[in-house]
């Protein structure tokens, strides 16, 4: 059992100093999600200099900072991020999006699921599964490849440029089929598209035969933490339907992140 004291909790001979304005740091460029320089977060906190030189610098070492180098501005990685999100934990994102994507499977008639990136691969977290004697699902704790699946492309495309660009480096990019995306110049389009559409698609990009159509899901910050998609074989899931099935999507991967606000 872990025992708390009032008189430790607020006795500050126990505070570490150089952790307490290292968590000022992540706080205050939480709230500043375009980054912060060096002078500017300095200025804001009204701490030395020299400690946050080296609070930042050891913050870019171990990952969880990012510095833009023309921009010299400091932000939040998306490791912290990662770590934020799992605060409000897996269960809790499921629990608040299961009805909606109950009622989009409901319209679509085809499996839809959520799921999130952690590091460099797609996760699966839940399904309501389609009611269709043939179906697609997955299992649970499943991983997809980031650059052919449509829920990470639709999480991709709102990372900041600096987080897409440190997973460019790390994303293999493997060939699946000639549809497949195999480079971070024709992924840039693909992205330019998700953007302007707000959903994305897989067009038999990693599976022959069978299409996929997913949206970002956006926490209280405006950062993308997860997608939901449907899938299904494209004899039922045209190209011819994306137009309005893509939508249907988006509207209701909105629904929940209005949920998260």
């Amino acid at each position: 059992m872990i025992e708390s004291s009032d008189k430790t909790n607020n006795d500050s001979n126990y505070h570490v100093p150089n952790l307490k304005r290292a968590l000022q740091v992540i706080e205050l460029l939480a709230e500043n999600r375009d980054g912060m320089t060096l002078s500017e977060i300095v200025e804001t906190l009204a701490l030395p200099k020299n400690s946050i030189f080296r609070i930042t610098a050891t913050l870019v070492d171990t990952g969880y900072l990012l510095r833009d180098e023309d921009s010299k501005k400091f932000m939040l990685s998306r490791k912290l991020l990662l770590i934020g999100s799992s605060a409000v934990s897996e269960y809790s994102l499921v629990e608040k999006s299961f009805d909606i994507m109950c009622q989009l499977r409901d319209i679509v008639k085809e499996t839809v699921l959520i799921g999130t990136i952690a590091r460099s691969e797609f996760i699966v977290m839940e399904q309501a599964v389609s009611s269709y004697p043939f179906k697609f699902t997955l299992d649970i704790g499943s991983r997809v490849p980031l650059h052919a699946a449509a829920p990470a492309k639709a999480i991709l495309a709102y990372l900041p440029e600096k987080q897409l660009e440190e997973l460019f480096k790390i994303m293999p990019f493997t060939k699946y089929n000639q549809r497949t995306i195999t480079t971070p110049e024709d992924f840039r389009v693909e992205i330019n598209d998700i953007r302007q559409l707000g959903y994305a698609l897989d067009r038999a990009e990693e599976l022959d035969g069978v299409h996929c159509i997913g949206a970002p899901i956006f926490d209280r910050y405006g950062s993308p933490v997860a997608a939901i998609w449907t899938t299904g074989p494209s004899e039922r899931l045209p190209e011819s339907s994306f137009d309005v099935l893509g939508p249907q999507v988006k509207e209701h991967a909105d629904r929940i992140s209005q949920r998260l606000r």
